[in-house]
């Protein structure tokens, strides 16, 4: 299965092509520019790169939110510009769920954090678990060889657990149910550097944070999830999809304030 995926729901542009479980190309930016301005020639350069016919590609995985209101808006108009030219599905995957992602098979709880602004965070807790071993590879007639060699490997996948539903909280808020749960932590995403010096004081339980290669979003990340979505009957029809903010805009806060005055 061959997925093109987009990703601008926070401060990277990221546009990734994956065919079944191998990256064909990956194109991240994290600049002075705007999506608008990104987006498109990176997805352009891709193409190009790899002699890629839009055809061909089987559906169209984007980042679904929350996130920069506008970023989602390209992100989200883009995505439904390929589907409706290309007549393929849209696999909405949550942005937090893309973040998390990257942390694939760490025994620690994954905390994504984006900086939603407003003292608040974009957020949510997940785990991975181990869904059971997958095959031996001991060929008939070596088993005793290769166990004596301590040479023979065994396949181990995980399923990603939603613990607690992406949202929009405040730091605190999250610290406190990330200490309740009493479990050490790995932190992923944007809010890091807003954030870092109230974990040093909020946080009881041991954690880390992502490193540089895996402490933002990626298109990747979506596509790979967004395959798994896919077998899980989550595609939608270009017309179907959009954006999910979780909270209102600034312009709609202010509006709906005017009104209650």
């Amino acid at each position: 299965m061959k997925i093109l995926a987009l990703d601008s729901s926070g401060l990277v542009a990221s546009v990734a092509l994956v065919q079944d479980d191998n990256l064909i190309a990956e194109y991240t930016v994290q600049y002075k520019k705007t999506h608008s301005q990104t987006l498109l020639p990176m997805l352009e350069e891709i193409r190009r790169m790899v002699d890629l016919d839009l055809g061909e590609v089987d559906a169209i995985a984007v980042a679904s939110g929350p996130g920069s209101f506008t970023g989602l808006r390209i992100g989200s108009a883009t995505a439904k510009g390929l589907a409706f030219a290309l007549e393929k599905p849209i696999i909405p995957v949550p942005t937090l769920d893309g973040l998390a992602y990257q942390m694939y098979g760490t025994d620690a709880l994954v905390c994504p954090i984006m900086d939603a602004r407003r003292s608040q965070v974009y957020t949510g807790i997940y785990e991975f678990v181990c869904s059971g071993s997958g095959r031996l590879d001991d060929p008939a007639g070596e088993a005793a060889d290769r166990k004596a060699r301590n040479v023979y490997s065994r396949e181990q996948k995980y399923d990603m657990r939603v613990i607690k539903k992406q949202c929009a909280v405040s730091f605190d808020e999250i610290a406190r149910t990330m200490n309740e749960l009493d479990r050490k932590t790995v932190f992923v995403g944007d809010g890091i550097p807003v954030f870092q010096d109230r974990m040093a004081q909020v946080m009881e339980v041991p954690y880390t944070l992502a490193p540089a290669h895996c402490n933002r979003q990626s298109a990747a990340c979506i596509a790979a999830l967004g395959r798994i979505y896919y077998e899980q009957g989550l595609a939608v029809k270009g017309a179907e999809h959009v954006p999910e903010y979780l909270r209102l805009s600034q312009a709609e806060r202010e509006r709906k304030e005017a009104e209650n005055t």
